[in-house]
């Protein structure tokens, strides 16, 4: 029972980083119908500036966290007014233009940084960096307490934002009908630009705290990535509440996985897009879908 209680510990740290780096892809797909593949850039940028500061500046990663979300912010505007705005609209889904252009940003920002930083592997180290606080006859890391600290802190304040706000009841209206939301007055285009903005800062926040766990390189990201398209997948896509949920269900998946089985953690990726597929599969439209489909079932009966 000791083990279990653990593990599920274990598994809630895991999913409140899983759903920081998940809602900015959600929340772009949402308002723009793109599917924003220098995700990984993006958090890999984040990561090395995290440690530029850190490394110049001794400046704690979680407080670098202030000056990093902000300057991504407006990186994320500046790549919709210069790049983004110019993709032709589609309701249907990501156009094909969408996906080839954002990921040419993310070779692009990768061969920048090979270009700055070099190709050598950088993780950041602080005094509490190795501690950790004893809870229930295990242990806890401590970065991974202020890992899920700052991730619920950041989930909140997009939930209010999203609730209590204009903005977010028109970048809401947008996302559920974006025609329907233009003619009761709201500028679709600037919703876009903030929405893309918000999806870099989460990003940003996403790559400050994956630098303060793990080693990383221009390369970085890119199994983090697929992790977040499997959440807003099992998420639904659009559903703010069903991309925590599949955070949630991923985490726990993959830490019960590694505890209760003899499948090595470095097959986590692997279960990740397994799940991804099953998903697709049997239920396209991830579990806000599911759970629709079995109401209808009951309601049926």
């Amino acid at each position: 029972m000791q083990k279990f209680v653990i593990v599920a510990l274990n598994s809630l740290l895991a999913a409140g980083l899983y759903a920081t780096m998940s809602y900015g892809l959600a929340v772009i797909y949402g308002v723009m119908r793109i599917i924003n593949l220098a995700h990984a850039g993006l958090m890999m940028l984040a990561a090395y500036a995290t440690w530029a500061l850190n490394d110049r500046f001794g400046l704690d990663p979680f407080l670098s966290m202030i000056i990093v979300a902000p300057a991504f912010f407006v990186l994320g505007m500046a790549l919709y007014a210069t790049l983004i705005r110019w993709l032709p609209r589609s309701a249907a889904g990501p156009s094909m233009q969408s996906l080839l252009l954002l990921f040419g940003v993310w070779l692009v920002l990768q061969n920048l940084a090979y270009a700055i930083w070099g190709g050598d592997t950088q993780s950041i180290l602080t005094p509490y960096t190795m501690e950790s606080v004893p809870f229930l006859g295990g242990r806890l890391g401590v970065p991974q307490i202020l890992v899920f600290v700052v991730s619920i802190l950041s989930l909140v304040g997009l939930n209010l934002v999203l609730r209590r706000t204009y903005l977010g009841k028109a970048i809401r209206a947008v996302t559920q009908n974006r025609d329907a939301a233009m003619l009761s007055g709201v500028n679709a285009g600037q919703i876009a630009a903030v929405a893309f903005g918000i999806g870099t800062a989460f990003a940003a926040m996403a790559g400050s705290m994956l630098s303060t766990l793990y080693a990383f390189t221009p390369d970085f990201g890119r199994s983090f990535l697929l992790k977040a398209f499997c959440i807003i997948v099992l998420g639904g896509m659009e559903s703010f509440t069903g991309v925590a949920l599949g955070a949630l269900v991923l985490a726990f998946i993959e830490n019960f996985a590694s505890a209760y089985t003899s499948i090595p953690v470095s097959y986590q990726d692997a279960i990740s897009f397994t799940l991804l597929v099953v998903v697709l599969v049997a239920a396209p439209g991830g579990l806000p879908g599911l759970w629709r489909m079995l109401d209808r079932r009951v309601v049926a009966r």
